[in-house]
């Protein structure tokens, strides 16, 4: 407990700064660009409901799906740029949360400024026309100033709203108070989830506090309270906007991870061969599958472990099952050619998706494969992780051995482990290199159709590091090195409660159970 709590204080100036720095610059943009729409619609009956429409429809998509959408609407705009201009443009990380949580903060900013003007008293409307005031006069001189303390309640409730938002902005590469709560929820580390949730509530109370102070000074025309709050806020925002310069942080490589346990293992792993290297190497972890490989094939990231199957079925599209060396060679051909992208070796183990079923139960039932399991399936509940129901292997199932279930479930891969174990569902979507089919005491059913795509582990370089010798010669020793039961065993000593590993610490009895040195 004492070593995920100094981890966690480690990683916190890093992920504060980068939070604050986001937080406070949509907020900024969003001031920006709602302060202009406000006064429009006060001004405009025409233009009011299209504002106020648009900004509640915002609210209404989940915030994890707005960071996703901007990714890919970016990374075309980048590519435009590039071809008219010779020069492109991150999509990963900080824009795609700005861009998301600009409009994020902008309907409590809209609504309260509106509000507040139009609910004025109309006895000093008259009084101010009565002295001859234009409207212009009218706006700036009375009714903006008397609205403003309730402006800037609209402007404390963004500011909570975005900062809140903000711990979403981890799977599209943005760092943030979000790794705590992402890595905290894969790996099972409650002190680093509970970590994160407090830090990011202590910096939307801090926040909301100061701008208490500025609506509050407003409502007094108290300018040295609003003066004092200000500069607090602006000493913290350049404080955090410094703190990268004084870590000098600058890395020569960049390694992607996915969200699960084996992943941020395997991307310590890489950083850990990098740095014996001599050089210095970060790590964006917590991307979403299609996120990591974009942003590899677009040299946002260096390198990262992928696997043949997600890019047989969900990158080139394909449909039917050939050989494990078919697919490998197939595929290590269209990364080349389609992409750039080298794929420098397999790592030597398997992570395939798999059915698994509680072994009291599965002996009970007489379930040993997955042909057995579709005589059952209609009295039996599954459970998946986010992707596995929308992806080729669930049709391959359904159309290779007409499996049909009473109930389907939908679940973070950790809970969805805990949900089988718990009996809440009879079967669920393992991997077939993850420690917790074990720890569970769980077996994963025969595929004796063949159905499911080989998922050889396999090291990503993008086309900017194809030629790199120091990446060759760091990593090339890993092909071949890890077997399943190796793999398994550290993702088991990251996941379970007793003698908990951090995924540094795994990768080094990695490297050692693999021969590789420490």
């Amino acid at each position: 407990m004492d070593e995920r709590i100094a981890a966690a204080w480690r990683v916190l100036p890093d992920y504060l700064s980068q939070h604050v720095v986001l937080s406070a610059a949509s907020l900024a943009l969003g001031l920006l660009i709602s302060l202009p729409l406000t006064i429009g619609a006060i001004r405009s009956e025409r233009l009011r409901w299209p504002v106020l429409a648009f900004a509640s429809l915002v609210q209404t998509i989940p915030g994890l799906a707005l960071l996703a959408l901007f990714y890919p609407l970016l990374l075309a705009l980048s590519a435009v740029s590039l071809r008219t201009f010779g020069q492109g443009f991150s999509a990963l990380g900080f824009l795609p949360s700005l861009l998301a949580l600009t409009l994020y903060s902008m309907l409590p900013i809209i609504r309260n400024g509106v509000t507040g003007v139009l609910n004025l008293d109309p006895a000093v409307i008259e009084a101010a026309r009565g002295v001859g005031m234009t409207d212009r006069e009218r706006l700036w001189r009375i009714e903006l100033p008397l609205a403003t303390p309730m402006l800037m309640a609209g402007v404390r409730t963004s500011a909570v709203w975005v900062i809140g938002a903000a711990t979403l902005s981890t799977p599209v590469g943005q760092t943030s108070l979000g790794n705590y709560i992402f890595s905290g929820l894969q790996i099972e580390n409650w002190v680093s989830v509970l970590f994160g949730c407090v830090a990011a509530a202590g910096l939307a109370l801090v926040t909301d506090q100061l701008l208490g102070v500025i609506e509050r000074g407003a409502a007094r025309r108290d300018r040295r309270s609003i003066a004092a709050a200000l500069t607090l806020l602006f000493a913290g925002i350049a404080a955090a906007a410094a703190t990268p310069l004084l870590q000098q942080r600058s890395s020569a490589y960049v390694i992607g991870a996915k969200s699960f346990t084996e992943q941020y293992i395997l991307a310590a792993l890489l950083a850990e061969r990098i740095e014996r290297e001599g050089a210095s190497a970060a790590r964006r972890a917590g991307l979403g599958s299609a996120v990591a490989f974009r942003a590899l094939a677009n040299d946002e990231i260096d390198v990262y472990v992928d696997y043949s199957g997600t890019v047989w079925a969900n990158f080139m599209g394909r449909t039917h099952t050939p050989a494990r060396e078919v697919v490998l060679r197939e595929v290590r051909e269209w990364l080349q050619q389609t992409h750039g992208v080298l794929l420098l070796g397999t790592l030597g183990f398997e992570n395939a998706y798999a059915l698994a079923m509680r072994r009291s139960q599965a002996e009970k039932l007489g379930v040993r494969s997955i042909a057995d399991l579709a005589a059952r399936g209609s009295e039996l509940r599954i459970g998946g992780d986010f992707e596995f129901f929308a992806r080729p292997e669930w049709r391959a199932l359904q159309e290779g051995y007409g499996l049909r279930f009473a109930e389907r479930r939908q679940y973070q891969s950790t809970f969805m482990y805990k949900a089988v174990a718990g009996g809440e569902v009879d079967v669920i979507s393992a991997f077939s290199s993850d420690g917790r089919i074990a720890a569970h005491d769980l077996i994963v059913l025969d595929d004796p159709l063949q159905v499911i795509l080989p998922y050889d582990a396999i090291i990503l370089v993008s086309p900017r590091r194809v030629n790199d010798p120091l990446l060759r010669r760091a990593l090339g020793p890993l092909e071949g090195a890890i077997n399943v039961d190796i793999m398994r065993e550290a993702s088991l000593s990251v996941d379970r409660d007793a003698e908990k590993r951090t995924p540094a610490q795994a990768a080094s009895w990695l490297a050692q159970r693999a021969g590789l040195g420490s």
